[in-house]
C-alpha cells in the first residue's frame, strides 16, 4: 500500500512538474514572439506607420542610420560621434523614398520645443530623398543620392554632391543654411 501511495505521489509530482515546465516554455516563447515584430521593422522597406528610431546615444544612432534602421532618426540630445557617418538604406514614407535625421523635439501640436547638434567629421548620405531637419549638423556632408534636403536646419561645414544634377536640384528650406562651401566633389 505504501509503495502504491508513493508511486501515485511520484506520478502526481511529475505531472505537476510537467505542467510547470509547459508554463515556463510558454513564458520563454512570449518574449520571442514580441521580439519578432521588432525584427521585421528593421527591414529597409519601412513606411510612416513604422515608429521612428528615437536615439540618445552613439550606438543607437549608428544603428538607426544603417540600412537596418528606420526611415526617421529622432535625436533626443546633442551628440558627438568621433567617426564618419553613413546614412544608408532605402526607406519609404507614404509610399515615397524618404529618410530623415530629426535634430529636434516637438510637442503634440508639432511645435519645435528643442534643437540639437550632431557633430561628426563627415556624413555620407546614400539614402534617396534624405533630409537633415530642425537642428545643426557640424561636419562635412557628402551626398551620393538624389533628393537631399536641409530643412529648418544648419550644416556647419561643407556640403558636397556627387553630381551636378543633385546640386542643381538641392534647395535649402524653411531658413536652412550651409556655412561652408556647397559644390560638386567626389569623395
Amino acid at each position: 500500500m505504501k509503495k502504491a501511495a508513493a508511486g501515485m505521489g511520484l506520478v502526481l509530482g511529475l505531472a505537476l512538474l510537467a505542467g510547470c515546465g509547459s508554463n515556463d516554455a510558454a513564458t520563454v516563447e512570449t518574449p520571442a514572439a514580441t521580439e519578432t515584430p521588432a525584427a521585421t521593422t528593421d527591414t529597409p522597406v519601412a513606411d510612416a506607420a513604422t515608429s521612428p528610431s528615437i536615439v540618445n546615444d552613439n550606438d543607437a544612432f549608428l544603428n538607426a542610420i544603417s540600412a537596418k534602421g528606420t526611415w526617421i532618426i529622432a535625436v533626443l540630445n546633442d551628440m558627438t560621434i568621433d567617426q564618419d557617418l553613413v546614412l544608408d538604406g532605402q526607406f519609404e514614407n507614404k509610399g515615397e523614398p524618404a529618410r530623415k535625421i530629426a535634430l529636434y523635439a516637438q510637442d503634440a501640436d508639432r511645435n519645435v520645443t528643442a534643437r540639437y547638434t550632431l557633430t561628426a567629421p563627415k556624413l555620407t548620405v546614400n539614402s534617396e530623398n534624405a533630409r537633415i531637419q530642425g537642428g545643426t549638423f557640424k561636419g562635412d556632408v557628402y551626398v551620393t543620392a538624389n533628393g537631399f534636403q536641409v530643412v529648418d536646419a544648419t550644416v556647419e561645414g561643407n556640403l558636397y554632391f556627387s553630381t551636378q544634377e543633385q546640386l542643381d536640384a538641392f534647395k535649402l528650406e524653411d531658413g536652412a543654411k550651409v556655412t561652408g562651401e556647397t559644390a560638386v566633389k567626389a569623395e
